[in-house]
């Protein structure tokens, strides 16, 4: 089985002038298909570059990581974008919605990219609006939804390429806890339907809703058995 995710010694050092500060030193681990992991660690701990380098926004110093088996580590822009857009689902905990579109024309972004025709692009974003419990809601826009329901239309945007990893970068931290719960259930779904999630998150709670917690203390998996 090839890993979804595979970090070996993984390095990011950021320079400023003659000063060198490494944000991640030397990080290690896999992350295997279906499974469902959240990775945890207070502010400044490199778990925002981390989360960086596994969405292919940034490219390690040192190191190699491989995504869906191929070796991301030193693409060029281009080539990480066409990554991004055919592996990688993301959620974000700002939503990142347009507000001008309706939710099923948000949805399909991911598909534009990807070169899929109209009549396509509306069947799966719809499809994806339903699997989130929105089918009644295609034609909403951002401002006329819930806080939690569009956090769901960012999950369902995550989906439509059908993309072999969703990244969730602190996905609850603009929720009541009502809606809070109701994305993780959604989550917990996906993850039971066989998706392979990876949760970056400071909340401990939230963490614990994952089959497996990877914590990063300064740069560092710690302890180093957690990411095995």
């Amino acid at each position: 089985m090839t890993a979804v995710i595979k970090l070996d010694g993984v390095t990011k050092v950021y320079r400023t002038g003659s000063i060198a500060v490494a944000a991640l030193r030397g990080v290690s681990f896999a992350i295997d298909p279906g499974e469902y992991v959240s990775i945890v660690g207070p502010s400044g701990s490199g778990k925002s570059t981390l989360m960086h380098i596994l969405g292919c926004l940034d490219v390690p110093t040192s190191g190699r990581y491989w995504l869906g088996g191929d070796n991301v580590s030193r693409m060029d822009e281009i080539d990480l974008a066409e990554v991004r857009n055919r592996q990688i689902g993301f959620v974000f905990q700002q939503f990142n919605l347009l507000p001008s579109l309706p939710a099923w024309r948000n949805v399909e972004l991911p598909l534009i990219y990807a070169g899929a025709g109209r009549a396509e692009r509306r069947r799966r974003s719809i499809e994806a609006l339903e699997r989130v419990g929105l089918g009644s809601r295609i034609d909403h826009r951002p401002g006329e939804l819930s806080g939690g329901q569009q956090q769901r239309v960012a999950v369902a945007r995550a989906l439509v390429a059908d993309p072999a990893l969703i990244l969730a970068d602190e996905p609850t931290g603009a929720l009541d806890s009502h809606s809070a719960r109701e994305v993780m259930n959604l989550f917990n779904e996906l993850h039971h339907a066989g998706r392979t999630i990876v949760m970056i998150t400071h909340d401990d709670e939230v963490a614990g809703a994952a089959d497996r917690t990877i914590r990063i203390r300064d740069g560092l998996i710690w302890p180093a058995t957690e990411a095995a």
